[in-house]
């Protein structure tokens, strides 16, 4: 099956207390999304990937790959203003909707290893989906209106990207349009009925949205 990747960008930065969009941000002399784009690339060559951006960032994005001598392949497309819109304006450039698997990451998320790229993409053609995962590290507690009270850790996962689905699963959830419980693409999906396969991400791969993640991102590429 052909390989792609719908990488999503549409990050303010205003978390990041800077006025540059965060997946622009440098890490180690380069914008975090280059980071990103090249781990792709890394993992399987043939991966065709797909950059939704704001409309208005598309500009600027031109400039760093100019200023930055960026010769990764990639295609860049308008994303939306929801999460959801930017995928469902990415999956419209993908022809054989039938014949392919789709990768959907945080264009923040420069840490992914390789490795879980590639077992996205076996898992989600055995599956139909492939949704990595890490187990919750610290005590958890679960909050109502009548207080708190303990929880069980066991119960949950920390969920990542990519999340990897065969073209058969992803383009049918789509099509069904948004909800506002959607909270990533794997809500999608399970919400037209499918099963979510989960297996193992690997705990560097965060999602680089703070200025504490921007040091930590830094220390690890480094």
């Amino acid at each position: 099956m052909k390989k792609y990747s719908i990488i999503v960008a549409g990050g303010k930065g205003t978390r990041m207390q800077s006025s540059t969009p965060k997946q622009f941000m440098e890490i180690n002399g380069l914008p975090i999304l280059m980071h990103t784009i090249d781990k792709f690339k890394k993992a399987d060559s043939s991966i065709q990937i797909i950059v939704a951006l704001p409309k208005n960032e598309i500009p600027a994005w031109n400039a760093l790959v100019e200023q930055h001598g960026f010769t990764t392949a990639h295609q860049v497309v308008t994303g939306g203003d929801s999460r959801f819109q930017s995928v469902d304006n990415a999956l419209q450039y993908i022809p054989n909707q039938n014949d392919c698997l789709i990768a959907v990451h945080d264009g923040v998320r420069p840490l992914v290893d390789t490795s879980v790229i590639t077992q996205s993409y076996v898992d989600a053609e055995q599956y139909g989906s492939a949704i990595p995962t890490v187990a919750i590290k610290e005590s958890i507690r679960r909050v109502t209106e009548e207080g708190n009270e303990m929880g069980n850790r066991d119960e949950f996962k920390l969920v990542q990207t990519p999340q990897t689905f065969r073209g058969d699963v992803i383009f049918p959830a789509f099509e069904n349009g948004y909800i506002p419980s959607f909270t990533d693409d794997a809500s999608v999906a399970e919400f037209s009925g499918h099963a979510m396969h989960l297996f193992e991400g690997n705990y560097e791969n965060i999602k680089i949205t703070t200025p504490e993640d921007l040091r930590i991102g830094e220390a690890l590429i480094q």
